[in-house]
């Protein structure tokens, strides 16, 4: 689910547990992603995230990750083409020398009927979240595997529940989940890999209606937040290395019913 710009969460802390690391974030531009990169900045990161067409909203961004007080980079890049995200990948090394933390963040949302879907529209959807994330944390596994560093992929309740008006976008949720899991077996001991799975995630330009029926369906007696989910992801970036494989969904007990 998006996120507005104007609700944006920011991570405050009297500590800093990334201090001196590197983190690399897919589609940290807007919504949900800048927020998230906001949050490892104030957490102490340094922070380079790549972008896709989000130009202006890319430097907005990078500056109030900047005015945190550590190095911050936005990058162009394609992740759905190997060559981009080679030269995203590269150019992070080049700048900081590491990337301690990766967030496969960047991801596409759509609704459609099952009999609607266009072969283009589910390739589409499979190639920006399931290649995606295979090519960058493929690429930056060298790296990641000297700092004994951690992936999290940004997946979805959609990936474990089946939505009706939702056949791709699910199904690609799904997969990601489970290369989630075969990414922690396959990179283990030196890489932890997790998932943050959010549900139903409150936004101003969502159906009032709508979030209040689902609000009703959640034993919670509410929607999820940005905060929500930037806490989840903020776990896993701090928790014991220990913990890996794991596909955490944050929607409030919706996942239940």
């Amino acid at each position: 689910m998006s996120v507005s710009c104007e609700a944006l969460p920011i991570y405050n802390s009297s500590v800093s547990p990334l201090k001196g690391q590197t983190v690399f974030i897919t589609g940290g531009a807007r919504h949900l992603g800048s927020a998230t990169a906001l949050a490892m900045a104030q957490a102490g990161a340094n922070v380079a995230f790549t972008f896709r067409s989000s130009a202006d909203e890319a430097g907005q961004t990078l500056k109030r990750i900047q005015s945190t007080g550590v190095q911050g980079m936005a990058l162009e890049c394609d992740q759905r083409k190997q060559e981009s995200v080679d030269l995203a990948v590269d150019e992070v090394l080049r700048q900081f020398g590491q990337i301690d933390l990766l967030i496969n963040n960047a991801g596409v949302f759509e609704t459609a009927n099952f009999e609607d879907i266009t072969v283009e529209q589910w390739d589409e959807v499979f190639a920006v979240n399931v290649r995606g994330p295979f090519l960058v944390s493929q690429r930056a596994i060298p790296s990641l595997r000297r700092a004994r560093g951690r992936i999290i992929n940004l997946g979805s309740l959609g990936g474990e529940k089946p939505w009706a008006t939702h056949a791709h976008y699910c199904s690609s949720k799904a997969a990601l989940h489970m290369l989630t899991r075969v990414m922690a077996k396959a990179l283990a001991p030196e890489i932890a890999v997790n998932c943050v799975a959010p549900g139903m995630i409150a936004t101003e330009k969502q159906d009032p209606q709508l979030l209040a029926r689902l609000a009703e369906r959640t034993p919670m007696k509410k929607n999820g937040s940005p905060e929500d989910v930037v806490s989840a992801v903020l776990y896993f970036a701090t928790t014991p290395h220990f913990i890996t494989g794991q596909v955490l969904t944050v929607d409030g007990g919706l996942g239940l019913r």
